[in-house]
């Protein structure tokens, strides 16, 4: 890899760590649906003056279901789960055990695409269900209610999500141009989300740092980053690009330690190794020509 593809590595794992401190800090004040309606309702209309700058063709009657499928379960769903999780648990905890789609990634594709479960695999899968067993515990102490662990849980499902939708491209729609998939999925959730945020619209002032959120987290960390993993999956191939899961905890957890003040217990910081050693162990393999696959087995 070049220095300017660790470049963009790097600052796409900022990017899509930073994501998470910007849903702490607005799902609990504008709610889960207004904030991850706006998320990808913004997102997904800023891709398309890029589709008219490259002279982009989604086609949209040969893929629309593939893009209602994707949309739904690798957008709308996740993006609202991670929401809700924000409003009830810090954001490390929330890119931590994002974190563990890699594995759930593996556990899918062995029973749905027959991929072999390997024994390394199957060492990283351990280490994934220890690591976030260990995050989950290690801050029950501190938060233990029925809304944390409804936290921890809106987070698995999410991991899930996004685990499901890499399978359904990779057997379904593996034909798909992956820039349409995810531009056209991010519209397609904005408007699924569209009438339970409308429905819940919050009460309180809109100030200009919410606005500046809102646009970050839209713009800088759905769209350009999705558009920086176009571009290293161009350059270096899906499962080197796919590498970036291992950097979004920990900027994740930097970040939420430095703007929002939160600290991390032992076990959490023991839980946060495992889940990132397990992905390594799922995602770093050796080189070979590889072809580009949407970014929905990358946590984010």
């Amino acid at each position: 890899m070049r220095r300017s593809d660790w470049v963009r590595l790097l600052v796409l794992g900022a990017l899509w760590g930073a994501s998470f401190i910007f849903l702490r800090v607005l799902a609990p004040v504008l709610g889960a649906t207004t904030t991850a309606g706006l998320r990808v309702g913004i997102g997904g209309l800023a891709f398309l003056p890029y589709f008219a700058a490259i002279r982009f063709h989604p086609k949209w009657r040969a893929h629309w279901a593939h893009y209602v499928v994707v949309g739904l379960f690798n957008v709308a769903t996740p993006m609202l789960l991670f929401s809700y999780a924000a409003v009830h648990i810090p954001a490390s905890y929330s890119v931590i055990i994002n974190s563990s789609t890699p594995l759930f990634g593996t556990i899918l594709a062995a029973i749905f695409l027959r991929d072999r479960l390997t024994l390394r695999g199957l060492a990283g899968l351990i280490m994934g269900v220890a690591g976030v067993a260990l995050v989950a515990g290690g801050g029950s102490a501190a938060h233990a209610s029925t809304q944390f662990w409804a936290g921890i849980a809106a987070c698995l499902v999410a991991a899930v999500c996004y685990a499901m939708s890499g399978v359904y491209v990779k057997r379904f729609a593996p034909a798909v141009d992956p820039i349409g998939m995810a531009g056209c999925s991010q519209l397609l959730a904005g408007v699924f989300l569209l009438p339970f945020w409308v429905a819940n619209l919050p009460t309180i002032e809109i100030t200009v740092p919410i606005v500046l959120n809102v646009l970050a987290l839209a713009v800088l960390c759905t769209t350009i980053g999705f558009l920086l993993y176009f571009r290293l999956i161009a350059d270096v191939g899906p499962s080197r690009a796919m590498m970036v899961a291992l950097l979004t905890p920990l900027f994740g957890v930097l970040w939420g330690a430095v703007f929002l003040k939160e600290t991390l217990t032992l076990p959490v910081v023991g839980g946060c190794l495992l889940i990132i050693g397990s992905a390594a162990l799922v995602l770093i393999k050796s080189a070979q020509p590889e072809r580009a696959v949407l970014p929905s087995t990358v946590s984010r």
